[in-house]
């Protein structure tokens, strides 16, 4: 079969911003639980491990089969796939779509077999290239030993959270998001076991959190199978490179591994770059980049894990209306989000960073720095956000090149200001590590910028009307909201000083007023719910 043949679309594809709205909110209520049982999960190591050599080891050892998983997952690999898959079934139907998932199978999972096996064999090499600072000082070679020792233990987590990653995103095609969005918790109660339960059977206790690691990797990849057998979709992996649709996925995704993995890149950077910083740099890192991660990953993955097939099977269809509809409902959503979580983790973040984190080995002083981090990636949120869905807007259209072009342009500046801004922060403020964070939020918005100018460029998007009113309501709700804030911490001053039980019920207080006070607002001027509910 050297095409998907000609058939009518198939029946029952939800249009419009309601069938939006209802699979964000699916896909965002999901991924709330797992970002809920992701803090859960970082209060449980922050108590254990602290932000000492140990707990720098094992994130090292961590991100580096996360990083390789954005690029084989939910990365590249899905925003390649889910558009070719698309067309298959919008021309094929599911018997096409059978049919590509066997082959794609077979490939992912071969390549994945042979990555897996290279990283396992030749772990510190690639821990030295992650942490070369710890590889480079004699004195942190101990640290650098432990990582590699744990990453030959988290690497096979690459090869089956990749294939947890291909099922998720058969199923997010077929507008099956729940189950995708549900999976991560199980990595989170599976480190909060290793972390409660384990840590007396290993020595050092830390690589009970690596054997974690490999073990969520086992159970995610299983609770996938049995929603994938009851649609019919579990594929029987057929060894085929030379398959149209196979080689159409790779030569998209050779180059979206470098566009949709901007980010992701410029965090392996801010690692290694982290690893010549004093002890604790990479933890403060992780700990804010947490709490960052928990918008964007509620609600912007939620809106792009949406758009892609839904763009897709527009465009597919020859819908451009409908296409500049969706993105402009997406731009919207997104907005709505971003501005006021960004403007509150920079206004309560030592005090979120406290009462979620100082604990067991943390430190008043952990927290201190861990803020300054906070702060400049928060100023990036959202920016983070529009890439998350601007970049559908190329990729449904099967154009992966445009956005490797910007976003190498903006990985090139952030090379450049992460020197700029650390080394005078470093040696002034002793804030290398906020540089980094600064440069990874100038590096998104310009990334951001590129991706919106092309699409509007290219007459793919132009924004509908009541953009200024919409801007302007948000302006005043985040000034109501920030004005709560700044009065409550104005009473509340010393978090350090509190209980777990104080600092949680002043924090509920004021994430409630805070909230409460921008949605009135936004209410008073007249924004409502049918506003995104709008069929286009």
């Amino acid at each position: 079969m050297s095409q998907p043949p000609a058939k009518p679309t198939p029946s029952g594809e939800k249009s419009g911003n309601a069938g939006l709205l209802r699979g964000s909110s699916i896909v965002g209520g999901a991924t709330m639980l797992s970002r809920v049982m992701g803090l859960a999960r970082d209060m449980v190591l922050a108590r254990f491990a602290g932000a000492g050599d140990a707990a720098d080891a094992f994130f090292v050892a961590f991100k580096i089969p996360n990083f390789f998983r954005r690029l084989f997952a939910e990365g590249a690999f899905s925003q390649a796939f889910v558009p070719v898959l698309a067309e298959y079934r919008q021309k094929g139907g599911l018997a096409a779509a059978r049919e590509l998932n066997d082959r794609v199978a077979g490939a992912l999972g071969g390549t994945l077999l042979l990555v897996t096996l290279f990283g396992v064999l030749f772990a510190p090499l690639v821990a030295g290239i992650f942490a070369f600072g710890w590889w480079w000082d004699g004195s942190e070679r101990e640290k650098f030993d432990l990582a590699t020792d744990m990453l030959r233990i988290t690497f096979p987590y690459l090869m089956l959270i990749s294939l947890t990653g291909f099922a998720g995103a058969v199923l997010n095609s077929f507008d099956r998001f729940a189950v995708p969005a549900l999976t991560p918790v199980l990595l989170n109660l599976m480190l909060i076991a290793a972390a409660t339960l384990a840590t007396d059977w290993f020595e050092p206790q830390i690589m009970a959190l690596a054997w974690g690691v490999f073990a969520a990797g086992v159970v995610q990849l299983l609770f996938q199978v049995p929603f994938l057998m009851r649609q019919g979709l579990l594929p029987r992996p057929r060894w085929d490179w030379h398959y149209p649709g196979v080689r159409k996925i790779l030569r998209l995704m050779a180059p979206a591994i470098f566009g949709v993995s901007v980010t992701q890149i410029s965090l392996v950077l801010d690692t290694v770059l982290a690893s010549f910083l004093p002890t604790g740099s990479v933890s403060w890192l992780y700990f804010s980049d947490r709490l960052t991660e928990l918008p964007l990953g509620v609600f912007g993955v939620a809106v792009a894990t949406v758009i892609l097939p839904n763009l897709s099977r527009q465009h597919a269809g020859g819908d451009p209306r409908r296409f500049r509809h969706t993105l402009d409902w997406a731009l919207r959503s997104v907005t709505l989000i971003s501005l006021p979580a960004a403007v509150a983790l920079i206004v309560l973040a030592e005090p979120l960073l406290t009462t979620l984190f100082l604990y067991g080995q943390m430190e008043p002083r952990d927290m201190q720095m861990a803020a300054w981090s906070l702060r400049a990636y928060s100023l990036g949120l959202l920016s983070f956000m529009l890439i998350k869905v601007l970049a559908p807007g190329y990729f449904a259209r099967q154009d992966t090149y445009t956005p490797v072009r910007f976003g190498l342009i903006a990985i090139a500046a952030k090379m450049l200001l992460s020197l700029a801004f650390v080394i005078p922060l470093n040696h002034y403020f002793k804030l290398g590590h906020m540089g980094l964070a600064l440069a990874t939020a100038c590096q998104a918005a310009i990334n951001a910028w590129l991706l919106y100018k092309g699409l509007r460029r290219d007459d793919v998007y132009r924004p509908e009307a009541g953009w200024g009113a919409y801007l302007l309501r948000l302006l005043a709700a985040n000034l109501a909201m920030v004005s709560v804030l700044l009065v409550a911490l104005h009473y509340w001053p010393h978090w350090s000083d509190w209980s777990w039980l104080d600092r949680a019920w002043r924090m509920g207080v004021m994430v409630a007023g805070g909230g409460g006070i921008f949605v009135l607002v936004l209410l008073a001027t007249g924004l409502r719910p049918r506003h995104f509910r709008a069929t286009s």
